[in-house]
């Protein structure tokens, strides 16, 4: 069965990976870098600051364990001990992959960027389900940085499909600590 959903993964990858435009190879080298998102991230901090005033902090300290957290579950746990080789180092795929952007570590599965991306969404969508509703949008925006690491050769859908569950896994997780630790805050102030 494994080996089943593998190879259906690596046909989807394949017809992914070969859906190319001229025009979006730009594109998705630019979706997929990290800095070109600081303007972004500014503007979400900016806007938990602005709703939530002093007690931002709590959500500030959550956003960077949602990070840290996604990124090493996935770099420093999964894809050193599942070592699945990312397509473009996979020699099967040498002539086959198209691959505009560098290919990276050699394991992809999980996809940090995928863990990453959903992780930041989900946690900011509890964050602001009542306040900020347009947090829900980072999903969509999760979806296309994660898709171009597909476009790239640097992922198969696996890859991206089981990051992004760790990822919403992992901010609603945080985001369900630091409630409880506001909770245990407050009363601990009140009683002081």
């Amino acid at each position: 069965m494994i080996e089943s959903i593998i190879h259906w993964d690596e046909q989807f990858f394949l017809f992914l990976n070969h859906l190319q435009a001229s025009w979006l190879d730009p594109v998705m080298l630019a979706i997929t870098g990290k800095f070109i998102w600081i303007p972004l991230y500014l503007f979400l901090l900016f806007l938990i600051i602005k709703e939530y005033k002093g007690s931002s902090v709590w959500y500030i300290v959550g956003l960077i364990l949602v990070i840290v957290m996604a990124d090493q579950f996935t770099s420093g746990f999964m894809k050193p001990y599942f070592e699945r080789l990312r397509p473009c180092h996979d020699p099967r795929w040498q002539d086959i992959v198209i691959n505009y952007s560098g290919c990276g570590g050699l394991y992809g599965f999980a996809s940090s960027h995928a863990a990453n991306t959903f992780a930041l969404a989900a946690f900011l969508q509890k964050v602001g389900k009542k306040s900020i509703p347009g947090f829900r949008w980072l999903f969509l925006w999760a979806f296309v940085v994660s898709y171009s690491r597909i476009y790239l050769g640097v992922h198969y859908p696996l890859d991206i499909f089981v990051g992004a569950l760790v990822g919403i896994f992992i901010g609603w997780l945080v985001f369900g600590l630091i409630t409880e630790v506001r909770i245990l805050w407050k009363k601990r102030e009140s009683m002081g």
